[in-house]
């Protein structure tokens, strides 16, 4: 099974879509604040998460991620997409909560990054391997990419989007 989370008005192809409206295009419509979702424990092969994470708390992000883990089979993969937090996507819609995601804000679902922390006494129920994608402001396509990761690091709106995957690993 593979599930479109927060689907809204653009559901993946192939994908089932969920969402709180009944008015998108979702296939099961579950408010995913509320858990458990309506799926089985490892019951999931893939995850497609885009421009939802941001709309949720800090409480109701550690809820969905341990969510995401309890579903996805062992090895299954999620893709998360968000605004990045150095660009103006990140903070200009009032329905985005504080603070906005970046890469960081993943290394509290990896039980060893915890621990590497000094966080491994955080009561998260999840385990990711982890890896990143930054989709860049199309004017930075083609540049150097010595001069790609500079602006990144240095200016604001240069990166859009952070594409995070997630792979399911067991509980330590």
């Amino acid at each position: 099974m593979k599930l479109d989370l927060g689907c809204g008005l653009r559901k993946k192809a192939g994908f089932l879509g969920v969402d709180m409206s009944s008015e998108c295009n979702a296939d099961i419509v579950h408010d995913l604040r509320v858990a458990p979702w309506p799926f089985e424990d490892a019951s999931v092969d893939e995850v497609f998460c885009s421009h939802f994470l941001e709309h949720l708390d800090g409480a109701q992000r550690i809820a969905f991620m341990q969510e995401l883990h309890r579903v996805l089979k062992n090895g299954a993969t999620a893709t998360i997409v968000t605004p990045y937090w150095s660009s103006v996507g990140a903070v200009q819609d009032p329905t985005h909560q504080w603070p906005p995601v970046a890469e960081q804000s993943f290394l509290y679902f990896n039980a060893q990054a915890r621990r590497d922390m000094g966080m491994g006494h955080y009561e998260i129920r999840a385990n990711f391997d982890l890896s990143f994608a930054l989709a860049m402001d199309p004017k930075f396509k083609g540049k150097p990419e010595a001069e790609q990761a500079f602006a990144a690091r240095h200016f604001l709106n240069v990166v859009q989007e952070l594409h995070a995957t997630l792979v399911k690993r067991p509980l330590d």
